[in-house]
């Protein structure tokens, strides 16, 4: 059997039905791509080494898990755990890891893997930059018209956003550093909560998740308003007052569908009621929900650029900002936004429904950020999450604590990722 080049490894190859990516609110492209810059991120005050960079390699490393649950959300199925992972390698022969977003559509994974080897790494190989925000620049700037022919803003700053991870991760590495404490934060201490909890059996799901020490708990809702009440309810009653209950609705409803469910969720007290309209939907919607929920409304998720979420902030509609650093912008272009989400006493909460590299990537940028925010861990069964995420086995009270090692303490054993998944 001929073998599969290092940047389109493929484990436990599976179909599943494809859905489309999503984009927040109805910005146009040419001004999202303009607004992708990031400014500076700042460094801890006593570090003396440089972030300079020098790419002498860039791979994608394509996996796919069985799924012995599908995860379901109100706009589709995942019947398998695809990741794209991404080794970045410098002249000096240091090595940081990052992950691509890749949940969809089914062949996004491959898809992505093969952008970065055919357009992003040609970009950045072989050149010198001053720091990952550079390399992050450049290649952002180098795609923008790409972007605009093709259609296709999402996957590469996708990609871009994978690299920026996989190069702050290098310059942890080399500086012999956590990455929370390179990006100038002190504690590792970071609060969780549990997700993706599917619409069946939710309550056992809870309970199971309890047991491992988390205390707080996302339901998937947008699926049949009976069975969404229902399921929240028995938790909430399981649950008691006082743990935090949040709802993720994944875009499922209008406007008037949003409303009429407004003062059913209120005796739930839930902590925050994710993406109940359309991303697309315009900030007159968002606003109009906000003037009548009792609670916080949150999004991010599927913001692209540093504008989307400008105005996202801007509107007084959210009182939850998600960003995806795996998704868009990695460290480089998503701590700008992060610095301003807890600059307007908003609440950070990164999404992050992939891989454990992607996972502790934000467990890092939560750390250093501060606030008030939970880091988001699927409760669906993952060994590519499992076997790259250690602080994830030792849940107390809702919290995990990061490792002291350089980077964000992980270095994947690709052989055992593949025998995991097969």
């Amino acid at each position: 059997m001929e073998e599969d080049s290092p940047q389109e490894r493929l484990i436990c190859r599976k179909k599943f039905s494809a859905f489309g990516l999503k984009v927040l609110y109805a910005i146009p492209l040419y001004f999202m791509m303009k607004n992708m810059a990031p400014s500076p991120v700042p460094i801890s005050s006593t570090s003396t080494f440089s972030l300079a960079i020098a790419l002498s390699s860039l791979q994608a490393f394509v996996f796919r898990c069985p799924s012995p649950v599908p995860v379901r959300t109100s706009f589709g199925t995942m019947h398998d755990r695809p990741a794209v992972f991404v080794r970045a390698q410098a002249s000096d022969g240091t090595v940081g890891w990052g992950e691509i977003w890749c949940n969809f559509p089914a062949c996004g994974a491959e898809h992505r893997a093969r952008l970065l080897d055919t357009v992003i790494a040609p970009m950045l190989l072989s050149q010198g930059f001053d720091s990952p925000q550079q390399a992050y620049a450049h290649a952002t700037a180098r795609t923008e018209v790409l972007a605009l022919q093709t259609g296709e803003p999402g996957p590469l700053a996708q990609v871009i956003a994978g690299v920026d991870l996989a190069l702050w991760d290098l310059c942890a590495r080399r500086a012999g550093q956590p990455l929370y404490r390179l990006l100038g934060g002190s504690s590792n201490s970071v609060p969780v909560y549990a997700s993706g909890i599917n619409p069946d059996a939710p309550l056992a799901t809870v309970q199971r998740m309890h047991a491992a020490g988390y205390r707080a708990f996302k339901l998937k809702i947008g699926f049949d308003d009976v069975q969404d009440l229902t399921n929240l309810h028995a938790v909430r009653q399981w649950l008691g007052p006082q743990l935090p209950l949040m709802a993720d609705v994944n875009q499922a409803w209008s406007l008037d569908k949003a409303q009429a469910m407004l003062p059913r969720l209120a005796p739930l007290n839930l902590a925050w009621l994710e993406e109940p309209l359309r991303a697309d939907s315009s900030m007159a919607a968002w606003q109009q929900l906000k003037s009548n929920a009792s609670m916080p409304l949150a999004a991010g998720e599927n913001m692209l650029g540093s504008l989307a979420f400008e105005q996202g902030m801007a509107s007084g509609a959210l009182g939850v900002v998600q960003p995806d650093i795996a998704k868009w912008g990695g460290i480089s272009g998503a701590w700008p936004v992060i610095q301003n989400i807890r600059a307007q006493g908003l609440r950070y909460c990164p999404h992050f429904l992939g891989a454990g590299i992607g996972l502790m990537a934000s467990a890092h940028v939560l750390a250093a950020a501060g606030g008030d925010g939970m880091l988001e861990v699927d409760a669906n069964d993952n060994a590519l999450r499992s076997l790259l995420a250690p602080p994830l086995a030792r849940v107390q009270d809702g919290r995990i604590t990061l490792d002291a090692q350089p980077g964000m303490g992980v270095t994947p054993d690709l052989d055992a990722l593949t025998r995991a998944c097969t």
